[in-house]
C-alpha cells in the first residue's frame, strides 16, 4: 500500500528518535522518488531528520528556511520550515513540532523547489 498524507514514514521511532510523518500525499510520492534516484543520500536524510531535525551542524545541507518560507501551517497550527538537502537538486522540506517530536514532510523531490527561485 503507498503511503498516504498522514501515514507514518516507517519504522516507527524508538528511544529519542523523532516521528516522521508525510503531510501531503505529494511529499511521500517525492519521498518514493528521492530513494529511487538517491538511496544513500535519502538515506542519510532520513537518519537526521529521525535523530535531530533541528541540528545546525552542516548548514549548508539541513537548515531552517528565512522569510516568507521560515513557517508553515498544518492543520491551523505555525511550524518553523526546514530544509535537507538530499541532492544537488533534490530537497525535502519539513515542519518540526517540538513538543510533540514529530517531523512533518511538506515536500520532497528530485528536483529543487520554485519558490526560493530569484
Amino acid at each position: 500500500m503507498s503511503p498516504k498524507r498522514g501515514d507514518d514514514v516507517a519504522p516507527p521511532p524508538i528511544g529519542d528518535e523523532w516521528r516522521l510523518r508525510f503531510a501531503t500525499s505529494e511529499a511521500a510520492k517525492g519521498w518514493g522518488d528521492l530513494c529511487s534516484e538517491a538511496p544513500g543520500n535519502a538515506r542519510r536524510c532520513y537518519e537526521a531528520l529521525r535523530s535531530d531535525p533541528l541540528s545546525r551542524k552542516e548548514p549548508d545541507r539541513q537548515h531552517r528556511l528565512r522569510g516568507r518560507l521560515a513557517t508553515a501551517a498544518l492543520g491551523g497550527a505555525q511550524y518553523p520550515q526546514w530544509e535537507y538537502e538530499v541532492t544537488a537538486g533534490g530537497r525535502v522540506r519539513y515542519l518540526i513540532d517540538e513538543p510533540r517530536r514529530t517531523v512533518h514532510l511538506v515536500y520532497a523531490s528530485t528536483r529543487h523547489p520554485k519558490d526560493t527561485d530569484a
